[in-house]
């Protein structure tokens, strides 16, 4: 709890909101980063802009009209994205949600601000890698080297079980459970939410290949899957490195497979994986458990996407209304004018 802050003052409840309530509510770190982000922005907008001192700006000043004029000087003066924007929105009407269920005095603030509209943001189907042996080729890609043996079970571990590049480097050694009858990986997902993924036998013979090289001593089950080598000391591997190997790859594949999509990031073998599933036929509540989505939308949302293949079909079933005669009648005159007369026109 801050002491010594007027609990008037907007920003009195931010510490706690930011540092206390958010991972509480097993938020995840980004989540926790990008309202800490955006409840500044605000705070410079506020101090810049409208030359207000955050020392006397309280719950009562920040108004319907005032929030929609950050909203609208976040896209015209900086010229930001619509996702952007309602992000920072989002951020302010979730910490105005908090401090509304703290102090009953804030309720009618925190109504008027929730009105604020967001931005029409227009639906993007992100690429994925549709050609099944571009896909093949790039898993294949890694040299047949102690690093490549790696690297090949990085990429196919994101493909095969759709997990997140901060999800794949939080993996220890315990978690990976691959010689019971059932193969899986126990993930920690976002929002510290856990759950289980199968493992093909494919992936678990790069798996034994993989611990067999990189683990020949006693280990600890605690110890990182991934990690790398600094001063003779192994640390975990980084999200950037686990992007900067699959970049590498993608950028060889590219050569003879000028079909793959540029870039390629970590994300695109979740996406792909999930997209695939969902085009031979496996249920979209089945696609949501297996990636860690709490909600069915989302999976709906981002991987629902029939093939181009898939809706040729569907176009080419019944009868087709296309007129195929060779000579038809003129309806009309090519002269405008004259055409201009039958309309009543001059």
């Amino acid at each position: 709890m801050n002491t010594g802050i007027d609990k008037k003052l907007f920003f009195s409840m931010t510490m706690d909101f930011l540092d206390v309530y958010l991972p509480q509510g097993h938020e995840s770190s980004k989540t926790v980063k990008a309202y800490r982000d955006g409840l500044t922005v605000f705070r410079r907008y506020l101090s810049d802009v409208r030359k207000i001192s955050i020392k006397h700006f309280k719950f009562v000043d920040c108004t319907f009209d005032l929030v929609l004029d950050y909203r609208n000087w976040l896209i015209d003066v900086k010229k930001r994205k619509p996702s952007t924007v309602n992000n920072r929105l989002a951020a302010l009407k979730a910490y105005l949600h908090y401090a509304a269920a703290k102090e009953i005095t804030i309720q009618q603030i925190h109504l008027s601000i929730s009105e604020v509209p967001f931005l029409r943001v227009p639906k993007v189907v992100r690429p994925i890698i549709e050609n099944v042996d571009t896909l093949k080729a790039l898993l294949d890609a890694p040299p047949n080297t102690l690093i490549g043996c790696r690297d090949t079970m990085i990429l196919s571990i994101l493909f095969d079980t759709m997990i997140r590049a901060d999800e794949l480097i939080q993996l220890n050694l315990k978690d990976v459970q691959i010689e019971g009858e059932t193969p899986f990986l126990f993930i920690h997902g976002k929002g510290n939410k856990e759950r289980t993924v199968p493992v093909s036998p494919q992936l678990v013979l790069l798996i034994k290949d993989y611990l067999d090289r990189f683990y020949t001593d006693d280990f600890d089950k605690n110890e990182p899957l991934l990690y790398t080598t600094i001063h003779g000391k192994r640390h975990r591997m980084s999200e950037r490195n686990v992007e900067r190997i699959v970049k590498k790859y993608a950028d060889l594949t590219r050569e003879k497979h000028p079909d793959l999509p540029d870039p390629v990031y970590p994300h695109m073998f979740r996406r792909t994986r999930g997209t695939g599933l969902y085009r031979d036929g496996v249920a979209i509540e089945a696609i949501a458990v297996a990636m860690g989505h709490a909600s069915i939308q989302t999976t709906k949302d981002h991987y629902a996407f029939a093939s181009l293949e898939q809706k040729k079909d569907v176009m080419n079933k019944g009868d087709s209304l296309v007129i195929s005669k060779k000579e038809t009648e003129k309806e009309w005159p090519d002269d405008d004018n004259e055409f201009a007369r039958l309309c009543g026109l001059r």
